[in-house]
């Protein structure tokens, strides 16, 4: 029961990072203001579809792969990129845009590249969750169930829950409003960005003379 205790609680902790500031929660928002609560949802169950290959990945990587570092870098200078594309299409944002389907598939996209090309889940994954769900296994197959299925659900619920928040509130929003918020996260994906490659150039630990 302890056991059972320590990994709920773990998993309840760590799930509930989802609702610290970064590059999914900002595109969440992103895309709740500019196309509806739904295609939010879509885009906070993007760890669903990316989280799976991340954590295979990691348990084999962690045993085959000298050098760690080097794969987190080359993952921060890419998502570096993809984020100041976001950034840059936030901040030329010009309106609420009401297109159909295949910009709904676009705003799906948008959060899978968006999770795949942040180094924060390999780090994780690398550093906290794998180790801990090989734990949790070897002290028993439920725990390590228990652990998986807490996590996710809160990672994603918090970002659900922005997402309806931020949907609620879409409705007596003006659309200037929109527009300045939209830009101002745009901005604030920039920064991520400019993060990343900090992340990307510390983890080939390249030092430059100031």
């Amino acid at each position: 029961m302890t056991d059972s205790l320590t990994y709920i609680t773990s998993a309840f902790l760590l799930g509930l990072s989802g609702l610290i500031p970064g590059p999914l929660l900002t595109l969440v928002i992103s895309e709740t203001l500019k196309h509806g609560t739904k295609e939010g949802f879509k885009v906070a169950a993007s760890p669903l579809i990316t989280d799976l290959p991340i954590i295979v990945v990691t348990i084999l990587v962690m045993s085959r792969i000298v050098n760690i570092d080097y794969l987190l870098g080359m993952i921060a200078f890419g998502g570096s990129i993809f984020l100041i594309y976001l950034a840059f299409e936030s901040i030329s944002f010009k309106g609420i845009n009401h297109e159909g389907a295949t910009d709904q598939v676009n705003v799906i996209k948008k959060g899978i590249i968006a999770n795949l090309l942040n180094p924060s889940p390999y780090v994780f994954w690398f550093t906290i969750g794998a180790p801990t769900i090989l734990k949790a296994y070897h002290e028993g197959f439920i725990y390590a169930i228990l652990f998986i299925i807490i996590f996710y659900s809160l990672l994603i619920g918090s970002k659900v829950v922005i997402a309806a928040i931020t949907g609620k509130s879409r409705h007596i929003l003006s659309s200037r409003f929109y527009l300045y918020l939209i830009r101002f996260l745009g901005v604030v994906m920039f920064i991520f960005a400019i993060y990343f490659i900090k992340s990307g150039i510390s983890y080939f630990s390249i030092s430059f003379p100031i």
